[in-house]
């Protein structure tokens, strides 16, 4: 009898163990790929959609032309192009793959926007930073843009330093106040939908476009 009560114990021991493991790897390897199903892949072949890189159907399935489309996103954003929406690729896409709690909403919008103001204008005035970031969140608001944060940087064409890569870079700690302020509501563009410099800028339509105000090397305008 204590052989088979010690041999019960040490085989309960070795499944509580195994089960352990066995969640908290699925946890840390959560992600969509080939195959995968639920409101994970319908988040991303939306945004994948409305952005431009994706023409199937928002299914929540994760076939082949949603594996085309990620590896589309990745490689036009220097993302490791695997066909596989990882961590980073979520990140990149404003989808976060644990809660989605407001206070976790809240920084993946305060990063990304940082991200995108570094990108785009580090080396301007402190206002046109925030201006930058405000043009996006008066994007967001307008019904001629997406609804997000995320769907509006990453909106093919949108932004040069999305096309080119720069969102990537790491932004320092002036970006991201001036993301925190934008979103906290201080609009130094006076409610401007785009902006370009003057002594770059070869796009006529662009010229057209009535402007609110000049920050440094920036024209913001409507």
């Amino acid at each position: 009898m204590k052989k088979a009560t010690i041999f019960f114990t040490v085989i309960t021991t070795i499944i509580i163990i195994t089960t352990l493991i066995i969640s908290k790897n699925t946890q840390v390897q959560a992600l969509s790929k080939y195959g995968s199903r639920g409101n994970e892949v319908t988040q991303i072949q939306t945004k994948l959609k409305r952005w431009g890189y994706y023409s199937g159907s928002i299914d929540g399935i994760y076939g082949s032309k949603t594996v085309e489309a990620v590896k589309y996103f990745q490689r036009k954003n220097g993302l490791t192009v695997d066909g596989i929406a990882g961590p980073n690729t979520l990140k990149a896409m404003g989808i976060t793959a644990s809660s989605n709690t407001s206070t976790s909403t809240n920084n993946n919008n305060v990063n990304l926007l940082s991200r995108l103001i570094y990108s785009e204008s580090r080396g301007e005035p402190y206002s046109g930073q925030v201006a930058v970031g405000a043009v996006v969140l008066n994007r967001v608001k307008s019904s001629a843009f997406p609804n997000t944060i995320s769907g509006v940087i990453y909106q093919t064409g949108a932004f040069d330093a999305v096309s080119d890569g720069q969102i990537n870079l790491n932004p320092d700690s002036t970006a991201k106040k001036a993301a925190q302020d934008a979103i906290n509501g201080w609009d130094p563009s006076y409610g401007a939908i785009y902006y370009f410099n003057p002594a770059t800028a070869t796009n006529k339509w662009i010229w057209s476009r009535p402007a609110t105000v000049t920050i440094g090397n920036h024209r913001f305008c409507k």
